[in-house]
């Protein structure tokens, strides 16, 4: 890990409209601007193990993290992903609860935590984005739940597959009209821990996807959906939501 100095201003920061500081004015986003600084980890690097005291909060500018709980008996469970935007920490627990690990090369823009706590008080844009992100985080939290607890292999490996390309849509990375094209975070390996399934399962539904269409493979990370309906189709979602007969 190194701490870096780059010159990004808030206004032109890629994830300004989707990170913590979303709704900050000018004179609030001065402020965070005084405990800003920007920490660099390279693809498996620990960011935090569980129960390292944080000094920071931060957002993910670019890369992807992993959250993961071990077990006494050495098992390890994938439990999250961090994309660009999404926001490590939490004001007022000074632990970390997970491993969070860099997955690819990440840049994090961090805020020293006792002053964004104190700033917390006195800048209610800031606690009100951190509200909102908080909302979304429970509400894919309980998305997760059904896709391990209820879906079959191949409605999960689809369903991951959805869920980055509409976070890389709303970050401005690509569209979900017409051509898509998703970069997979995650290893072949890594997505078996995260969705509980074992390797060869991954490799046989991502091989039968391609087969039929439905996605197309770009080398090992990059896949291409002519189709962003016919994927949508395959994770087994109510989609209109109506009665299931």
């Amino acid at each position: 890990m190194s701490q870096i100095s780059l010159d990004i201003q808030c206004q032109e920061c890629p994830i300004r409209h989707r990170a913590v500081c979303a709704k900050c004015d000018s004179d609030e986003l001065e402020a965070l601007e005084l405990i800003k600084y920007y920490r660099n980890y390279e693809a498996g690097q620990s960011i935090a193990w569980a129960g390292d005291e944080l000094t920071f909060v931060a957002s993910v500018v670019r890369g992807v993290a992993s959250l993961s709980q071990t077990l006494e008996d050495g098992r390890t469970q994938m439990v999250g992903l961090l994309l660009p935007s999404d926001f490590i920490g939490r004001p007022g627990r000074a632990h970390s609860p997970y491993d969070v690990i860099a997955v690819s090369d990440v840049t994090l823009c961090c805020f020293r935590r006792k002053p964004f706590e104190q700033l917390l008080m006195t800048t209610p844009h800031v606690a009100e984005r951190l509200l909102d992100m908080t909302l979304d985080e429970l509400d894919a939290a309980r998305e997760w739940m059904l896709i391990l607890g209820r879906k079959t292999a191949r409605e999960k490996i689809a369903s991951l597959l959805a869920i980055i390309a509409r976070r890389e849509s709303v970050i401005g990375m690509s569209s979900l009209s017409g051509q898509i094209n998703i970069n997979l975070p995650l290893t072949r390996e890594a997505m078996a821990d995260y969705l509980g399934l074992t390797l060869e399962t991954v490799s046989r539904q991502i091989s039968a996807l391609k087969r039929e269409g439905i996605i197309h493979l770009d080398g090992k990370r990059r896949i291409r959906v002519d189709d962003f309906q016919a994927l949508l189709l395959e994770t087994g979602d109510d989609m209109d939501g109506g009665m299931i007969p």
